[in-house]
Formats: structure tokens, C-alpha cells, sequence
């Protein structure tokens, strides 16, 4: 790695300027240009050469010999060229990734900073602390709102609500069943029978009848 590309890494005493990457790589696509077009000149100038000494290998064959030696010289140029143009497209493709590379890092160390600076005052013992502080006021929060859905005032008894709500049920059975023309056994009026009358005259006679053997 140069000396350069080393200084932008942190490699050199002075930092470049932050335009400088791009800076060397247009000015790497410019002069890629240039070599471009002389390239583009020069395989002319060979084809160009090369008619030549087809048009006069049979007519004039010096001559033909002159345009082939113009053409080699050409090829060796063209080679010169096309080997700078492989260099700096290679240079200029470096410096891309490098540059590349040296924003990614410059991204990576501002988030390793930043990362860095939220942990700066925290640690596993403050944070332990904390989950359990919220702990303590959730249970509290718990409690206090039991506390405060207590009813207030008068409290009564649970067994005479039951009593008194069975009796309530059973009314309103009791009427259900009067509107549809039924009363339960229970609730019927009880009447004296027949037989019920006969068993208390018979002891009302029996009772008389002691009452005159004890007088005689």
C-alpha cells in the first residue's frame, strides 16, 4: 500500500483531505481517457498501415515492407499504451475499494463510539439493579390497587343475603307457577278430611266417657 493510501488509514502524520480519494480517481478516469483515444489512434494507424502493404505487396513491394515496419512500430506503441491503460484501471479500482473500505471503517468506529458512550455509566450490577427496583414497584402498584378496590363502609352478613335471596327466588317461582295454574305441594292450604273428622269425634266420645265413669 502506498504512503498515501497508508496515511489514510491513520498510517501517515497528516491526514489527506477528505476529497482526496476522489480527486485521484478522476484525475485516473481523465488520463484513462486520453490513453483511450491514443489507442484508438494508433490501431487506425495500424489498419491504415496494413491496407498499405496489401495494396502494394505485388506492385511495389519496398513499399510494402515500409508500411509493415510503420505497423510493428504502431503494435509496440499500442502495447505501451494498453499496458498503462491495464495499470490504471487496476490503480483506479484499488483506490475505489480502499476508499470504500476506509468509509466503512469510519462508519464502524463512529458506531463503536456511540455504542461506547450509551454503556459508558452502565454495567451488569446497575442494570440488575434496576429490573429490580421495577420489580419492587410493580409488586407495590399490585398492592396498592387491591388496597384501594376494597369497598367502603357497612359490610353485612353473607349468609343472611343468601337466605334472603333463596326466599326472593322462591317467590318468584311461587308467582310463575300461580300464573300458570299450578301451586307447588308445599304452599298448598291444608284442609281437614273426612277421616280427619271422624278420628276427632271419636276421641271427643271417648273423652266424655271417662269423665262419667270417674263421676259415678
Amino acid at each position: 500500500m502506498s504512503t498515501w493510501l497508508s496515511s489514510m488509514f491513520g498510517g501517515g502524520s497528516a491526514a489527506p483531505q477528505r476529497d482526496g480519494p476522489k480527486k485521484a480517481i478522476i484525475a485516473l478516469r481523465q488520463h484513462l481517457d486520453t490513453l483511450a483515444k491514443k489507442e484508438q489512434y494508433i490501431e487506425q494507424r495500424i489498419s491504415e498501415q496494413e491496407a498499405i502493404a496489401r495494396k502494394n505487396i505485388t506492385k511495389n513491394k519496398s513499399a510494402a515492407k515500409a508500411a509493415l515496419m510503420k505497423k510493428r512500430r504502431y503494435e509496440q506503441e499500442l502495447e505501451k499504451y494498453q499496458a498503462q491503460i491495464a495499470t490504471l484501471e487496476a490503480q483506479s479500482s484499488a483506490i475505489e475499494s480502499a476508499n470504500l473500505n476506509f468509509e466503512t471503517m469510519k462508519v464502524m468506529q463512529a458506531g463503536a463510539s456511540a455504542m461506547k458512550n450509551i454503556h459508558g455509566n452502565m454495567d451488569i450490577d446497575k442494570v440488575d439493579a434496576t429490573m429490580d427496583e421495577i420489580r419492587e414497584q410493580v409488586a407495590l402498584s399490585d398492592e396498592i390497587g387491591q388496597a384501594i378496590s376494597q369497598p367502603l363502609g357497612e359490610t353485612f352478613d353473607e349468609d343472611e343475603l343468601e337466605d334472603e335471596l333463596e326466599a326472593l327466588q322462591q317467590e318468584e317461582l311461587d308467582a310463575k307457577m300461580l300464573n300458570a295454574g299450578t301451586v307447588p305441594s308445599s304452599r298448598l292450604p291444608v284442609t281437614p278430611t273426612k277421616i280427619d273428622a271422624e278420628s276427632e269425634d271419636d276421641e271427643e266420645d271417648e273423652l266424655r266417657k271417662l269423665q262419667r265413669e270417674m263421676a259415678v
